[in-house]
């Protein structure tokens, strides 16, 4: 293993030795103002869609319509939505998570558009989905926008070409975030994204395998 590999390894496995990053009450500056919305308001607001959107996906019976591939790409949704969340509430907000956020972003509204396409195809999308879709392409752009504000020291470094030898590692951040809030999104998430579509996919497959032996019968 490299010397630098080493190094950030060795951060990594100190990563809650230092400081915690708490927001001051009643403080209400711009950057504290910005970061408690963003970790009060934008990350918790995407469990209600989240679980609004499986119930629309239910009523219209996903199972034994669109079925298997429609859900594998909600997995893959979720994964663009939750890897950049994972770094954003974990890791070192430098260029390199910033651009992954980015990407992640425009990546999540592709596979959307994508998503939308398979379903109007197969089953039956309402207004109301229609509009909870809406909802949830916005958030990962809003986490982005908002992340990219409170490090703007950042984002002017790499335009000035300048940088650090850290500005693309991943590293631990310097002031973690409280471990109960992040026990408390990750419960948030386990509970109403993770679990439904989960189910989601159980259900899906079990039509599938069921369809299939009739079939062969």
């Amino acid at each position: 293993m490299s010397k630098s590999r080493r190094s950030t390894l060795t951060r990594w496995q100190r990563w809650r030795s230092g400081p915690t990053l708490r927001i001051p009450p009643g403080a209400d500056d711009v950057e504290n103002a910005n970061r408690r919305f963003l970790l009060y308001g934008v990350l918790p607001l995407w469990f209600v869609p989240a679980v609004a959107d499986w119930v629309m996906h239910r009523r219209s019976d996903i199972e034994h319509t669109s079925g298997v591939r429609e859900s594998a790409v909600h997995a893959l949704m979720m994964a663009e939505a939750g890897i950049p969340v994972v770094a954003g509430l974990t890791a070192r907000v430098n260029p390199l998570v910033l651009s992954l956020m980015g990407g992640a972003a425009v990546a999540h509204g592709a596979t959307a558009l994508w998503d939308v396409s398979l379903a109007t195809e197969k089953r039956e999308v309402r207004p109301v989905e229609q509009h909870i879709h809406s909802f949830l392409e916005v958030l990962p752009l809003t986490a982005a926008a908002f992340t990219t504000c409170l490090h703007w020291d950042q984002v002017r470094e790499v335009m000035k070409g300048a940088g650090h030898a850290d500005d693309w590692k991943l590293l631990p951040k310097q002031r973690p975030l409280p471990a109960r809030y992040l026990a408390g999104i990750a419960a948030g998430v386990g509970l109403c994204v993770v679990l439904p579509y989960a189910e989601e996919m159980i259900r899906c497959v079990r039509a599938r395998r069921d369809r299939d032996t009739g079939h062969l019968r």
